[in-house]
C-alpha cells in the first residue's frame, strides 16, 4: 500500500472530525479529552503534512475530488 499526500490529507480529515464528538463528550462528562485531543492533533499534523507534499497543495473545493479518488482506489 503507497502512503500518498492524498491518503494522509484524507485520514486526517476523518481523524479530525472524529475526535470532535469525542472532545464534546469528554467535557461533557468533566474529564480531560486526552486520547481526542491527541487523535485531533494526529490529524492535523497529517493534514499539514500533506499539504506541504503536495505541489500546489489542496483547495476546499479539490476536497470532494481527493476523497473520491481515494476510495476509488481501495474499491
Amino acid at each position: 500500500m503507497v502512503f500518498d499526500s492524498d491518503l494522509i490529507f484524507i485520514l486526517g480529515l476523518i481523524f479530525g472530525v472524529l475526535a470532535i464528538p469525542s472532545i464534546v463528550s469528554a467535557f461533557s462528562e468533566r474529564r480531560a479529552p486526552r486520547v481526542a485531543s491527541l487523535v485531533l492533533m494526529a490529524g492535523g499534523v497529517m493534514v499539514v503534512w500533506a499539504i506541504q507534499n503536495k505541489p500546489g497543495g489542496y483547495q476546499i473545493e479539490d476536497i470532494p475530488d481527493v476523497l473520491v479518488r481515494v476510495v476509488a482506489r481501495f474499491i
